[in-house]
């Protein structure tokens, strides 16, 4: 395997300048997809070459339920810093787990709360929640996929600012920006490489609804000042995987972007153009990390497959 296994602990870097790049260049649409895709396939390449290592730490342990060959040396000869390299890859890979699991929990906790709340509420699509505390979000799931916001709220927009509100919180459902933003989430906690990409993707995800409710009331204008105020004196959402008007994302970015004229939607960038390259090199970069991965684990289940007594 050689420096195979450890490439895609640190390609996530090669992602770095389109995560901003895109937010600025790309369709909102675009981005997410394009942003959210790298983010999952390095996330997982990194944590499949965390395991092979671990595997190599651990059957280096005395009293471990692994066979005997797999500590030999030729096994160990196949990982660059073979004992240090396993041996640290061993709480790093369960932290990873912890970190990625406990955000599952906290996700599927907020989320049956939510419906838990809206359990005596009629099956509409829009939910109004008596409460002094001003928030919107969208909650999918359950019976069906619904518009939470509060009496708080809506009595802060005017009737045209509300149709806006309501406009962005479908799109979200829409377009399952919740399993983006979700996957992101898992990456970044995969790889902490990959945090500016969740942090690009949070953004990208509440254009891309911004530009769905701008075309769906008929002025973007109309949706700026929605989200003005709802920035104003919301609290955003109750979890990062739930999207919300207000929720992440600079704010005055999303103000002044929608003020100004509508992206167009155009085909991947020139490798000539600044964001071109950008992409292309991410492009490249979660293809030799997917390629490293996929060499590393053959080479690993080969060797450990000699070395195992029959």
């Amino acid at each position: 395997m050689g420096v195979f296994v450890l490439l895609p602990l640190v390609l996530p870097l090669t992602a770095w300048p389109i995560a901003r790049l895109a937010e600025q260049h790309l369709h909102p649409r675009t981005a997410t997809r394009l942003l959210t895709g790298v983010a999952a396939v390095m996330a997982v390449c990194s944590t499949v070459c965390l395991g092979l290592l671990m595997v190599v730490g651990t059957a280096q342990l005395p009293g471990n339920p692994l066979p005997d060959g797999w500590s030999d040396p030729e096994v160990r000869a196949a990982v660059p810093y073979d004992e240090v390299a396993g041996k640290v890859a061993i709480p790093a890979l369960c932290a990873v787990l912890a970190a990625c699991g406990r955000t599952l929990w906290r996700h599927g906790r907020v989320r049956r709360r939510a419906h838990r709340a809206l359990a005596g509420l009629r099956e509409t699509e829009a939910a109004v929640l008596p409460d002094d505390v001003p928030y919107a979000y969208a909650l999918p799931g359950g019976r069906r996929d619904r518009v939470v916001v509060t009496t708080a709220l809506l009595e802060r927009l005017e009737p045209a600012e509300r149709r806006a509100l309501f406009a962005h919180e479908r799109a979200h459902l829409a377009a399952r920006h919740h399993r983006f933003l979700l996957a992101v989430q898992l990456a970044a906690r995969a790889n902490p490489f990959l945090r500016p990409l969740r942090t690009a993707v949070a953004y990208t995800a509440e254009r891309w609804a911004d530009e769905d409710a701008a075309r769906a009331v008929g002025s973007r204008r109309t949706v700026a000042r929605a989200i003005g105020k709802a920035a104003l004196v919301s609290r955003g959402t109750p979890v990062a995987t739930l999207a919300g008007l207000a929720a992440a994302g600079p704010v005055p970015r999303r103000v002044a972007a929608l003020l100004g004229p509508a992206p167009v939607v155009r085909r991947l960038p020139s490798l000539f153009t600044l964001v071109g390259l950008a992409v292309w090199g991410a492009a490249a970069g979660t293809a030799v990390s997917a390629m490293s991965s996929a060499n590393s684990a053959v080479t690993m289940v080969l060797i450990l497959y000699a070395a195992t007594p029959l």
